[in-house]
């Protein structure tokens, strides 16, 4: 399987930005999916997730309430809806398939898309 992400950019602080991440191959509605970003010096941290059904999502502490993912099984695809922006967002933005529900750990994950660049201004 790939995963091909997309949907980053720049945007000014407080803006918004919808990540899509379309795997190729039959199995994606299989498989709980995750979104981790890296900023730059930084390792890279997980930022949300969500089962294979889309009932379960889980987020890190610092994207509640902010951030949405969502998944079409029937287009192969998830999704992250990020609002509210901060500067502190800045990073790139990397799609996961998880291999077990373990959302948060990267070792639970066994394949990444190549990533996109998301840039917030202040």
């Amino acid at each position: 399987v790939q995963l091909q992400a997309s949907g980053g950019g720049l945007v000014q602080a407080g803006g918004s930005l919808r990540l899509s991440c379309v795997a190729s191959g039959r199995t994606f509605s299989s498989y709980g999916m995750g979104w981790f970003r890296q900023a730059p010096g930084k390792e890279r941290e997980f930022v949300a997730a969500i089962s294979w059904s889309g009932s379960s999502t889980y987020y890190t502490t610092s994207v509640r309430g902010r951030f949405s993912i969502s998944r079409d099984n029937a287009k192969s695809t998830v999704f992250l809806q990020m609002n509210s922006l901060k500067p502190e967002d800045t990073a790139i933005y990397y799609c996961a398939r998880s291999r077990n529900w373990n959302p948060a750990t990267k070792q639970a994950y066994d394949t990444w898309g190549q990533g996109t660049l998301v840039t917030v201004s202040s």
